[in-house]
């Protein structure tokens, strides 16, 4: 007896993109991922995978390795919004693998525009750190 089902015909591979953001724009995951998807990238979305630090049922930094690895994984990073410290954490990762950062202004909840790194908002905390961008 064969097995068939729809998704075993789907056998194109899509890029993957780590989907940065700050916890500010936490509600914004699923439009993030929507977005991602529409341009062709699989999104590994951070707040997707774990939520917010899974609500602290495991040590932080367990998720921030695991964050880590799929940064590792991903061949884009992709920041949406403003950068905070933990985004800037994953640009500073992904300039040593030497992976392509794309930067993208939130303009409504559902609007995103690639925008060039000097355009780029930080948060106050990590302003005097716009060099590592």
């Amino acid at each position: 007896m064969t097995f068939n089902h729809i998704a075993l015909e789907q056998k194109e591979q899509m890029p993957i993109a780590f989907t940065a953001l700050s916890k500010r724009n936490f509600f914004m995951k699923e439009q993030i991922c929507t977005f991602t998807l529409k341009q062709g990238y699989t999104p590994l979305n951070p707040f997707q995978a774990f939520g917010y630090f899974l609500n602290d049922t495991v040590d932080r930094n367990i998720i921030r390795r695991a964050n880590n690895t799929l940064v590792g994984i991903a061949a884009e990073l992709w920041i949406f919004g403003e950068v905070s410290d933990g985004v800037l954490a994953e640009i500073k990762q992904a300039k040593e693998q030497r992976k392509p950062i794309k930067y993208f202004k939130i303009i409504e909840s559902k609007t995103f525009q690639q925008i060039p790194k000097e355009e780029v908002v930080m948060e106050d905390d990590v302003s005097m750190h716009r060099k590592l961008l």
